[in-house]
């Protein structure tokens, strides 16, 4: 049974057990926490003396939240066996005849998430290499940074505020997309089999990186106006002086027929 102390002086001469606590509901959206102790005596000279049935009730408010958690996106490394060997143990001819747990023991089943993303790495080489020998060309480039992105967006959304991995990711994806930018404008082919085998959406980057401001849009607009003027200006005096050529010529024309005419009189 319950006891709430009401009186200081007597809650002063008890010290308090942890024993249980619970909720109790209240009005609003708050719950109230109480926390049940059984109380001790202390008395001079014989240590603490125990009140059988003597509890004090503790009262805390707390505020329920909705939990905000969101769903886990399906991760890359989902599609691969459990059986599949590790990258370093794959190719080894005595594993063919070893024994069961030997195998359990260098499969992915036990393996660490390195070595999974390791051998996923593999799997999208394969798709983009050239030949069997290939392991620098920019296809093999591309298919590694795509694996390690793709791990880094998986990360950043369970860990939204590791800024130093954030960091990573961004930069591999810009090493990928000058990789991406080369291979197109040299071997087109080549990139288009690249993004269609690794599913990448590339994207064609924008002219200019200004940041589009008030101020910088008023100035490119007088700017532009101002030219309109310098050209109509000009436009206009290219006419003047064609006028003016000609308006020369016809004198000249003239003063030649005049001369020809009193060549010829004379």
């Amino acid at each position: 049974m319950l006891r709430v102390l009401k009186s200081a002086p007597f809650v002063c001469q008890y010290v308090a057990k942890p024993a249980f606590s619970a909720l109790l509901p209240v009005h609003g959206s708050a719950c109230l926490s109480v926390a049940a102790r059984p109380l001790t005596r202390i008395s001079h000279g014989r240590g603490h003396e125990a009140l059988g049935g003597s509890f004090a009730v503790q009262a805390v408010r707390h505020y329920a939240r909705p939990s905000r958690r969101k769903k886990a996106p399906p991760s890359q490394l989902d599609d691969l066996s459990p059986a599949t060997l590790k990258k370093d143990y794959a190719e080894v001819p005595l594993l063919n005849t070893a024994d069961d747990l030997i195998k359990r023991l260098l499969s992915l089943e036990l393996g660490s998430h390195k070595d999974r993303l390791k051998v996923k790495e593999q799997q999208l080489v394969e798709k983009v290499r050239r030949d069997d020998h290939d392991r620098s060309s920019t296809e093999v480039k591309v298919a590694l940074l795509t694996a390690r992105i793709r791990n880094y967006q998986e990360h950043m959304h369970k860990h939204p505020k590791d800024k130093a991995n954030k960091r990573r990711m961004l930069m591999a994806i810009d090493r990928r997309k000058k990789h991406l930018k080369y291979l197109r404008r040299t071997r087109h082919d080549a990139f288009e089999l690249v993004c269609q085998q690794l599913g990448i959406t590339y994207t064609l980057p924008p002219p200019y990186y200004r940041t589009l401001t008030k101020r910088w849009m008023a100035k490119k607009a007088f700017c532009t106006k101002v030219f309109e003027v310098i050209q109509r200006r000009r436009a206009k005096e290219k006419e003047a002086r064609k006028e003016a050529a000609a308006a020369a010529t016809v004198v000249q024309e003239a003063a030649e027929q005049d001369e020809d005419a009193r060549g010829t009189a004379a």
